[in-house]
């Protein structure tokens, strides 16, 4: 999952990279409207698997290297034309062609090219919430070790390495780029005014447990009469995003029993809204975004890279907010990305040579500077140059460590699947009908559940 937003970008900037986590109603519309797997399915059995030609070289007659040409399909605010340039330095026979688009934009096109099997490029990013539609053409991509990935494994976090693999481990999608840990960004003022302490770690101590962050936020509500969670959604996704089995299970069979982690995070989050401590913000919206600004609720589940776009569009809350980790109850990844090498390209060792100078630790570093991209490789979180990154706008606090203890206690990503997003979207309008009109969430759930399974015989 990429999503990372650099200082001073606007918030119509982040909406447009269409990398909204929970929020991709129109992009997740495409892909339904798509069938991914089974197109992919007929399209890869149709194919010939005929390479088109990819990328310009020539050789020189005097021995010289072969000049090579290497496209390269990005999405977002990544700033990897600026590290190509650097590897074509070091490089002088390599040329990086970085082609940047929107995130629909990116996978759709990826998508049309790999099912005719030409047009794709040499490199190409995946974002972690499309990547399980794409593991059906596995047959279309590179198989990383095969050209030196198991080299670099220990390099990354065990569960970000595993989600780019294949169900049985011996198939190496892609190379991982940023991640996206969550922790709880909260309003220091409206902690103090409720009696609770402000700094990091006596917070982090404070709420340790799904029981004290609800206890928290009924101290926030009664001192300051602001709501503790901004909504409904982000209630919910305390204990979704952390679900080792959400909606899908790997058999690609719906998952909402009774006992399931789906019907746990439902019941939490109707629990939370019932007390009164769950506000009616939309992420993204005009409203939400005057909320942050104006401390119009004091906590927030966000993951790393929600900093970024808090310090270029909430300048009235400047040393106002601070970060701590969440319970281990809701630890949870949201967003990244992986970088992957389709089959048909010409120059798979040249390809693979540069993702891994592109991600390794010293270059995550850079990224992280630059364009707040979130390591996944550990052992930038020893470097000073990390350590030491104090955020003006949480008030001096060094908040990059928190997002790495937060890293490090993620246990895994569970299953998505072609139908993630549209299941989820079916939940979440029960749990606002819940919220908005008052409806019964039993009968919101059932009714959510039946239409989600309408939604897999499709």
């Amino acid at each position: 999952m990429f999503i990372s937003i650099s200082n001073h970008r606007s918030i119509e900037i982040l909406v447009n990279t269409n990398y909204l986590g929970g929020i991709h109603v129109k992009r997740m519309k495409k892909f339904a409207a798509l069938g991914l797997s089974s197109m992919l399915a007929l399209s890869l059995a149709a194919c010939s698997g005929d390479n088109a030609e990819k990328s310009s070289s020539t050789k020189d007659d005097g021995g010289k290297k072969e000049q090579i040409t290497l496209d390269f399909w990005t999405f977002g605010a990544t700033g990897y034309e600026d590290l190509a340039k650097e590897y074509e330095k070091e490089n002088p026979n390599i040329k990086i062609k970085v082609k940047a688009s929107e995130t629909a934009d990116h996978h759709d096109a990826l998508f049309t090219s790999l099912s005719a099997g030409s047009g794709a490029p040499d490199i190409a990013m995946l974002e972690i919430d499309q990547f399980d539609r794409f593991k059906v053409a596995q047959d279309r991509f590179a198989n990383l070790y095969d050209y030196g990935a198991n080299d670099v494994k220990d390099q990354y976090l065990d569960w970000k390495w595993e989600v780019g693999e294949n169900a049985d481990g011996d198939f190496l999608f892609g190379l991982p780029t940023d991640i996206g840990p969550k922790a709880l960004y909260y309003r220091t003022d409206l902690f103090e005014q409720a009696g609770l302490p402000t700094g990091p770690d006596e917070v982090a101590s404070l709420i340790n447990s799904p029981k004290a962050f609800e206890e928290a936020g009924l101290k926030i509500k009664e001192k300051t009469g602001m709501p503790f969670v901004d909504s409904i959604e982000m209630a919910y996704r305390a204990y979704l995003d952390a679900a080792k089995t959400a909606y899908l299970t790997p058999d690609n069979e719906l998952n909402l029993g009774a006992d399931s982690e789906v019907k746990k995070a439902y019941d939490y989050a109707v629990h939370l809204n019932d007390i009164g401590i769950v506000g009616k913000y939309e992420m993204w919206s005009p409203e939400w975004a005057n909320a942050v600004n104006k401390g119009e609720f004091a906590a927030e589940l966000g993951a790393g890279w929600l900093k970024g776009w808090m310090e270029g569009n909430a300048p009235d809350a400047v040393g106002k907010w601070k970060v701590a980790t969440l319970p281990t109850e809701f630890a949870a990844n949201w967003g990244g990305s992986y970088i992957a090498v389709p089959k048909e390209t010409k120059h798979a060792q040249e390809a693979y040579d540069f993702i891994e100078w592109l991600v390794s630790p010293d270059n995550q570093l850079k990224s992280f500077q630059s364009h707040g991209l979130f390591p996944s490789a550990h052992a930038v979180y020893d470097m000073e140059e990390f350590k030491s990154n104090q955020d003006e706008f949480f008030g001096g606090q060094a908040s990059a460590p928190v997002f790495a203890e937060a890293a490090q206690d993620i246990a895994g990503i569970g299953f998505k699947g072609e139908k993630y997003f549209p299941v989820h979207n079916e939940i979440l309008n029960a749990l606002k009908n819940v919220q908005n009109e008052g409806a019964d969430p039993e009968k919101e759930w059932e009714a959510a559940v039946k239409r989600a399974e309408d939604l897999m015989k499709r």
